[in-house]
């Protein structure tokens, strides 16, 4: 039986646990199997890396909309504009931007 992407990714992760591109593509991964929490985990734990992790940022706020949690998506956004602005992502800023603009549309 053939490894799923997930486990392929917990194998290479296991070896190398600091490695922010295999703990991002994992959180993508418990997202698309529908483990919210494991996945905010790790967008979160991205957030908090140095440097911050500014596409975590991004997903996990889009995540937190899709959950219905928009006040938290919303300080997600806010928090990841501001990193990604230090770190000179400007295409990243204006993408949060821009979701954040939306989500003001929906009530809390």
């Amino acid at each position: 039986m053939s490894q799923s992407r997930r486990e392929k990714i917990e194998a290479m992760l296991a070896a190398e646990p600091q490695d922010q591109f295999l703990r991002y593509s994992l959180a993508i991964e418990y997202d698309n199997e529908l483990r919210h929490d494991e996945s905010l985990r790790l967008f979160s734990g991205l957030t908090k890396d140095s440097p911050p992790h500014v596409p975590s940022y991004f997903r996990g706020a889009q995540l937190l909309a899709r959950l219905e949690r928009i006040a938290e998506a919303r300080e997600w956004l806010r928090s990841g504009i501001d990193e990604a602005r230090r770190q000179g992502d400007l295409h990243a800023a204006g993408e949060m931007s821009e979701l954040l603009a939306n989500l003001g549309e929906l009530g809390d």
